[in-house]
This record gives structure tokens, C-alpha cells and sequence, in this order.
């Protein structure tokens, strides 16, 4: 029979190198879950730019600009509303004249109007710069 001590002794080295190597496949299993998800998120961060940047030419580019302004219908009788319908991209300030209510810079936005006769709008639009942009458009009222 064998002593225990000798057994101990000759079974110690073989669990150490065990324990070891179980902890070098833990840790490259935790090391390479961890590196996986930096990948993830550096790939869902490059896919979030890219999606902005595509917004932006979208828009028109970086640069202050007003994107449309228009009515749907063109023409109405007189006594119907028509909406105005306008977009402006790095605006600080907006307004439309004659006034038809309170307008605020937006990419897309609305506003009913109903005109008595023939009449031309201008859209005007401000930066921070001091830079102006104007557009314009008419409705015909039909009597």
C-alpha cells in the first residue's frame, strides 16, 4: 500500500498544471467574449455614423439651407385652406409673410391657410451667421 504523503506529493504537480490550465481556458474564454463585444459596439458605432452621415447628405449637406416650400393644393376657390408646407436645415430663425401664425425652424412642417385672393409667400430663413435664404410661392384663389 502506498503512503499518503508520496501519493500527495506525486498527485500535487499534475492538479497544479489542471488548476492552471483551467484557469488560462476561463480566462481566454472571458477574453475573447470581452473582445467580441468591443467589436460589436466599435461596428454598432461605425454603423451610427455612417447612418448619420447618409442623414445629412439626405438633408442637403452641413450646410444652412432651405429644403422646400410649397402648397398642396396650388390653387383652391376661395373660402378653402390650402397648407404651406416648408423644411430648413441650420436655421436659427424663420418666418413666412403675410404671417400665418408662429413658425419655428423644422426639416418639415404645416400650416393651414386659407386666402381671400391671389397671394404670393416668401419664406425667409435665418443662421446664426447672418446668412438670409429666401423662397417663395403662390396660391390662385378662384372666385
Amino acid at each position: 500500500m502506498l503512503e499518503p504523503v508520496p501519493l500527495l506529493r506525486r498527485v500535487l504537480p499534475l492538479l497544479g498544471i489542471g488548476v492552471l490550465m483551467a484557469a488560462a481556458y476561463d480566462g481566454w474564454i472571458f477574453y475573447s467574449r470581452w473582445s467580441s463585444a468591443q467589436e460589436a459596439e466599435r461596428a454598432r458605432q461605425a454603423d451610427e455614423a455612417r447612418r448619420a452621415r447618409q442623414t445629412l447628405e439626405l438633408l442637403g449637406g452641413t450646410d444652412f439651407r432651405i429644403i422646400n416650400f410649397y402648397a398642396v393644393p396650388p390653387a383652391i376657390r376661395r373660402g378653402s385652406q390650402a397648407r404651406i408646407c416648408f423644411g430648413v436645415y441650420g436655421a436659427k430663425r424663420v418666418r413666412i409673410e403675410p404671417a400665418v401664425g408662429d413658425v419655428h425652424p423644422a426639416i418639415a412642417d404645416c400650416l393651414e391657410v386659407a386666402p381671400r385672393r391671389d397671394t404670393e409667400y416668401k419664406l425667409t430663413a435665418e443662421d446664426g451667421a447672418g446668412h438670409i435664404a429666401t423662397a417663395s410661392l403662390a396660391i390662385k384663389v378662384a372666385h
